[in-house]
Parts: structure tokens; sequence; C-alpha cells
């Protein structure tokens, strides 16, 4: 048995792991899925990572990534991820945030659930889980060093290229990436298939 502390990425909320949850707890684990504070325009990095509590694998997803360098894990595992400074002009793919907009405070947010579902690659079948979806507020991280990293490669990935994450995996975490063959997310799509793969670096 081990613990899991599952970040969720912009926009997003604790909701996004439901299913990964139960995958992981009918094998034994306790998991923890926060709310981060993503609408808030006075949250910095401080406060996204308390409200994450440590455990033996903490799981960054998406934007998830900057915070989880934060949290007292073990392991940190970036799934889809960016990793602060680590940016540039090709991270993400051509057309991706087209449907989105800025409310009178900078945050970005999608007008339209059914544009956030097609955007995010969210499945069909659960399309009507973009109705959740929050305000999110400009948000940045600095760089910060982990013992034990791992990278999960979303092979389908539409939003964040799967060649940059794979060459960030290799040239600035160190490490030789996993990958699913998934669009952007994963634990909506593969929950199965993406929890076997957690349990094995637990």
């Amino acid at each position: 048995m081990a613990t899991f502390s599952l970040v969720h990425g912009a926009w997003g909320g604790g909701w996004l792991w439901d299913l990964l949850r139960a995958e992981l707890e009918v094998r034994g684990h306790v998991v923890h899925t926060p709310d981060l504070p993503c609408d808030d325009v006075s949250a910095g990095v401080e406060d996204y990572s308390a409200a994450v509590p440590a455990a033996q694998v903490v799981v960054g997803y998406s934007l998830g990534g900057l915070t989880i360098p934060f949290v007292e894990a073990d392991t940190h595992v970036f799934l889809a991820a960016l990793v602060a400074s680590t940016g540039g002009t090709d991270v993400f793919v051509p057309g991706f945030g087209d449907a989105r907009v800025r409310d009178e405070l900078g945050r970005s947010y999608y007008p339209d659930p059914a544009d956030a579902a097609r955007e995010l690659q969210i499945p069909p079948e659960h399309a009507h889980l973009a109705v959740k979806l929050r305000r999110q507020a400009p948000y940045d991280a600095p760089p910060a060093p982990v013992d034990r990293p791992a990278y999960v490669v979303c092979a389908q990935d539409a939003v964040i290229r799967p060649g940059w994450q794979r060459q960030l995996a290799r040239d600035v975490l160190g490490v030789d990436p996993y990958e699913l063959d998934a669009g952007h997310s994963p634990m909506l799509e593969r929950p199965g298939e993406l929890a076997a793969l957690l349990d094995s670096l637990a």
C-alpha cells in the first residue's frame, strides 16, 4: 500500500481524478485529490503546494507539474506535465487554446464546455464533466529539483506535444519516459492502465 496525492492541471479540480482514484483504491492505496486555488489571482506556488498533502507518490498533471516539486514525496510523477523554466514556443500543439478567453482579472476559461472537452481531449462519455472546469489565474513557479522523478508521456496528446514531453523527460529530468497511448486526459480515457503504471512506481 502507498499514499498518493494527485494534482490536477489548469481549470480542473479533484473531481478529475475520480475514476483513477477508484482504480488505485481497489489496489489498496490511499489517495488524496485536492482542489488547487487555481481561480485565485493572488495564489502562488506556496498556496498551491500547501493544498497538496505529502505522499509517497505525488502525481502532477499538465500545469500541476509546476507544483509537485514543492510537495514532499518519495517519487514525483509528471503526467503529460509542464516543468518550471522549460518553456518555449513549441510546447503546445498548434491550435490549442483557440477556444479560450480571459476575464477582467486575467483568468483564462472556456465559455463553451464543449470546446473545453474537445481541446482537453475529454472522452465523449465524460464530456459532461467539462461544466465543472473553473477559471485559471496566471500561475508560474520557480524551478526546483526532485530526487526521484518519473515522466509519463501521452502519445496522442493534442495539448502538449508528445515530442516535447519525451525531450523534457530525458534532457531536463534525466529519465526515460513511460508512455500511454492516450490523449491529454488519460485519467478519464485510460484510468485502469494509468493506475497499473502508477502502482508499479509506488
